[in-house]
């Protein structure tokens, strides 16, 4: 080894012994006849100090030592001198007394400054992986990273799970997403896909009779990427046999409750954990990843405007349409400029516009006067109205209410959009609490207008309820599904359901999406197959790892948490890929490339 210690074993147990360290220069400082230095290893840093008087010639070397040199020191573990112990280093109490100092390599000037926590380009980031990681607070969360999933298996581990590779190379299967396609050289023509998830291969494991399996799985979505998701992306996968949906959750609740426990222990959380309807979580909040450390619901007022005289209001309802409003706590007294920005806001999510009512100071609801109340609708309200919104949409006295008048999904999804956006704005979201809930009872299926057909919600090995097996034939929207999602502070952290385990009633899912025969026989007959060989009732649940981590460690980007991820645009900044094929290549694979 070409050092006795790291950093993090060196404390004042060891002051009078040689030891031998090694890692970068974090820092460099020249106080007149002393030269110090920060050395920085995987566990942290420990202060070198070369003086003249103890070696000359090591001092004389430690002048020619710059950031991010590597560097090996010798020397002696000494207690700091009084008034310059550091409270804010785990190494704070001593320094090493350097007897010689060896520099292993040198470094050119890096990029950006490795040691100091500041806003660095994303892309600047991603073309210098390997520098960024020397930085304290990405090290820190690729260790996070990495204790997430040893707790992830050993947790399974102990519960008798069985762990599981599944292959990357598969066959594409309609999952909800675009597959990535890998060409066949031994195979003209014909294609791999990656996975976007091991979906049918955890549900034939369950036929093989493992009846507990994990993975911690890598997979692959070729779709837009955003600041919570990648084109590839890993999740714990987990699948059980001769279970019901409570089984399922209670044992994934567990192990987060536990994890949390374990890496974040100074985070509060509700347990246990809530349990809310999907038309709960779209009705009150607009979203069905709700962020449950504010209220702030979404109320319906159309009912209490219908007798308005108001256009805006009057039209939307004849058309069908939905009048909703949330309050904005505090926010009555807001000026024109910040009404026409939360207007603005609201109009990116899809509305055509945001009409506002300010309730200003009083003792309460009851005391309001039509003088307290600040809106071009005001005249078209009575009291009696303007105190029916007000409750119904949870405001009180100095609050604004805000309104969308449209189509009820673009009611629900601006408002709700709006709302998580206002209640983090508004620092209404405590940073010390994880609120997980559950949100179960969706719809199995969801029409697609694109494509005028129906589409799985989750995905089309969810199993229905018993009960709603009958209406896929005369009312496919009216079936519920066996589904369940746990989200965590307005993000969906993991999802799973009870599978289908008949092969007749996977047939007649098919079916219903609009598959023929001939379809469901070439793209599923394997698992057909399987399920007619006694295949036994199952589920199981995905949890998104890097989701995970990234409300783990405090950030709101998923590229932060990954080694080696893409960038918005799915682009590789620091290999350079996506890149050219060579012809040679494409030759091999059977592919010729059209110019456009």
């Amino acid at each position: 080894m070409l050092r006795t210690h790291n950093s993090q074993e060196l404390n004042a147990s060891l002051v009078g012994r040689e030891v031998v360290v090694a890692g970068w220069v974090d820092r460099r400082r020249d106080h007149g006849g002393l030269i110090f230095i920060d050395v920085r290893d995987r566990s942290g840093l420990v202060q070198v100090v070369f003086n003249p008087e103890k070696s000359a010639d090591c001092h004389k070397q430690a002048e020619d030592l710059r950031s991010e040199f590597v560097v090996q020191v010798t020397g002696v573990v000494s207690p700091r001198p009084d008034g310059t112990l550091n409270s804010k280093l785990a190494t704070g109490e001593i320094e090493i007394i350097a007897d010689s100092v060896s520099i292993l390599n040198t470094s050119e000037t890096p990029p950006f400054y490795i040691n100091e926590d500041v806003d660095i380009d994303e892309n600047l980031r991603l073309k210098y992986l390997y520098l960024n990681m020397r930085r304290p607070r990405v090290r820190d969360t690729i260790l996070l990273r990495h204790q997430v999933m040893r707790f992830m298996r050993n947790y399974f581990d102990g519960l008798s799970f069985v762990e599981v590779e599944t292959p990357i190379l598969g066959k594409s299967t309609p999952e909800g997403a675009r597959d990535y396609l890998v060409p066949s050289r031994v195979h003209p023509g014909k294609f791999y896909a990656l996975p976007q998830s091991p979906q049918q291969m955890k549900q034939l494991l369950m036929v093989g009779g493992l009846e507990r399996y994990y993975q911690i799985a890598k997979c692959f979505r070729d779709e837009d990427t955003r600041a919570d998701r990648q084109p590839e992306f890993t999740q714990l996968d987990v699948e059980m046999s001769f279970i019901e949906e409570d089984d399922i959750m209670s044992i994934a609740e567990d192990m987060f409750i536990s994890l949390v426990r374990q890496l974040r222990p100074e985070k509060r959380m509700n347990i246990p954990f809530q349990r809310i309807t999907y038309s709960e979580a779209m009705e009150r909040y607009g979203t069905d990843k709700p962020d449950l450390r504010f209220d702030m619901r979404i109320g319906d007022v159309s009912q209490i405007v219908a007798e308005s005289e108001f256009g805006v209001f009057k039209n939307t309802l004849a058309s069908g349409g939905k009048v909703k409003a949330i309050a904005l706590p505090g926010c009555a007294a807001y000026s024109r400029q910040e009404l026409a920005h939360l207007t603005e806001l609201a109009q990116s999510y899809g509305a055509k516009g945001l009409l506002s009512l300010a309730l200003g100071e009083c003792a309460s609801l009851e005391a309001l006067t039509l003088e307290c109340v600040k809106s071009v609708a005001s005249k078209y309200l009575t009291l009696e109205q303007v105190r029916q919104i007000a409750v119904c949409a949870g405001a009180k006295p100095g609050d604004l209410i805000v309104f969308v008048a449209d189509t009820d999904s673009v009611v629900t999804n601006s408002l709700g959009r709006l709302r998580q956006e206002m209640g983090l704005r508004l620092k209404l979201a405590d940073p010390g609490q994880f609120t997980f809930a559950w949100v179960e009872d969706f719809p199995l299926l969801e029409w697609n207008k694109d494509f005028n057909r129906w589409q799985a919600t989750h995905h089309p090995f969810t199993a229905p309820l018993d009960a709603d097996i009958p209406l896929l034939d005369s009312a496919p929207s009216k079936v519920g599904s066996r589904a369940y999602d746990i989200v965590l502070n307005g993000h969906e952290v993991g999802g799973g359901s009870i599978r289908i385990h008949h092969a007749w009633l996977q047939r007649k899912i098919f079916h219903v999406m609009g598959y023929n025969d001939a379809d469901i026989d070439e793209r599923f007959g394997h698992l057909l197959q399987a399920f007619s060989y006694g295949a036994p009732p199952h589920g199981g649940i995905a949890v998104g790892l890097d989701r995970l981590v990234m409300l783990l460690s405090g950030t709101d980007n998923i590229r932060d948490v990954i080694p080696f991820p893409k960038n918005q645009n799915a682009m590789d900044m620091l290999f350079g890929a996506p890149a050219f094929a060579t012809a040679e290549q494409l030759e091999d694979v059977h592919i010729q490339l059209l110019e456009e």
